[in-house]
């Protein structure tokens, strides 16, 4: 959930500061954009080259270059950052902070930080539990930063007990705790399908459509803004899926009805985007079908209808979305289809739309609630056409 956030890392001197390249890499991984600034302390535990291969930007360590005279901006580092994380964080860095000294870069950041600041104390355990030290922790705590807690294991000095640095991952965990807090959906959970599904005729030849999935995709990156945890079924599509939401990637409509029925039963929205074919070849053909005639037969059965097999399961809570894509009698081909499916919300858009349909950047859509109520959303790009559809979503299911 740290995707496109940007995190200023201070590593202060202690022998924690090799966990700062692990902590680096795993809030890349989250998606952040990292700078780092070091003490000289932090330097002689691992080298700045390593933080810079890692974060791909620089890393700061003075105020100003003594041979140009190039003076390291504090207040723009600070300005830069959604969040400032100091990991690890020695005692005496903390008492520093506690004090308000700014004898360093780190320092001198901190006092100009207009973000949240993140502590994660690293140290030995008596030195953890001193009442000096106890008494900083408290006086950061008054100042609205955030104390990560140390935990407990073995220590450099060969003792065991509280005060490591708290293990990378779980520094980023809290970190995007922290930024979850607050969502409208932290704690709920959204299923959606998307793009097409291919039905095969042979190891060649399938029966699909020209769904990209991009609508779904982007449902399922707004759901998981909002605190969601986004869960997107996709069939055969070429688009990249943000990081942060969980893909599962399907071929046919089988499939997709497979993994839809196992992961629905407790999800609080569920939105149908996918293009799902309707039909599927009777036999698949183990070999390609060779040319041998003018014409071609083949013999189509019925797949698994999801969005009717999801209105018969659905129960007391659940938000269930459909979307119709049609060329004629279109309002009534919706309400229809939204009594039919006993779906909440049906979203209609029209292949006679120049600006919607498949492969389109932009979409126009209706959308009809459960009453049939009727709402027209003009012509957007699909990120903001998701937007409508996840906040009506989320009005029917405060009703």
């Amino acid at each position: 959930m740290l995707s496109g956030k940007h995190i200023l890392l201070g590593v202060s001197g202690g022998i924690a500061a090799y966990k700062s390249a692990l902590l680096v890499r795993e809030l890349i991984k989250g998606g952040a954009l990292v700078k780092v600034i070091m003490t000289k302390g932090a330097c002689d535990f691992i080298t700045p080259l390593t933080i810079s291969t890692l974060s791909k930007n620089p890393v700061y360590t003075d105020l100003f270059n003594p041979q140009t005279g190039e003076w390291n901006n504090h207040v723009e580092l600070g300005l830069w950052a959604d969040a400032f994380i100091i990991a690890p964080a020695t005692a005496n860095t903390i008492g520093k902070m506690a004090g308000g000294i700014s004898d360093n870069l780190l320092l001198t950041t901190y006092l100009s930080a207009r973000c949240p600041v993140f502590v994660a104390p690293a140290m030995d355990l008596d030195m953890y539990k001193h009442p000096a030290f106890v008494q900083n922790i408290d006086r950061l705590k008054a100042q609205k930063v955030r104390i990560i807690p140390a935990e407990s294991g073995e220590l450099a000095s060969g003792l065991s007990g509280e005060g490591r640095m708290a293990e990378p991952a779980n520094i980023v965990q809290f970190l995007s705790d922290y930024f979850e807090q607050g969502k409208p959906l932290r704690g709920k959970k959204a299923l959606i399908t998307a793009g097409p599904t291919h039905e095969a005729i042979d190891p060649v030849r399938f029966i699909g459509n020209r769904s990209s999935g991009q609508m779904g995709i982007e449902i399922a990156r707004v759901f998981a803004e909002l605190g969601a945890e986004s869960i997107l079924i996709l069939g055969p599509s070429h688009l990249e899926v943000p990081k942060e939401i969980k893909t599962i990637r399907v071929e046919s409509a089988r499939e997709m009805a497979e993994v839809v029925f196992q992961h629905s039963e407790s999800t609080h929205f569920l939105v149908c985007a996918a293009a799902v074919a309707d039909y599927r070849p009777e036999m698949e053909q183990t070999q390609k079908i060779k040319k041998t005639g003018e014409t071609l037969q083949l013999n189509l059965i019925k797949n698994p209808d999801i969005l009717f097999e999801l209105g018969q399961r659905k129960k007391d809570g659940q938000i269930l979305v459909g979307f119709a894509l049609e060329t004629d009698n279109e309002e009534a081909n919706a309400l229809a289809k939204l009594k039919h499916k006993n779906a909440d919300m049906i979203v209609l858009n029209s292949m006679r739309n120049a600006e919607a349909g498949f492969a389109k950047p932009t979409n126009k859509i209706t959308i009809f609630d459960l009453h049939g109520k009727r709402e027209d959303f003009d012509t957007k790009p699909k990120n903001k056409v998701a937007e409508d559809i996840v906040n009506k979503a989320i009005q029917l299911a405060t009703k």
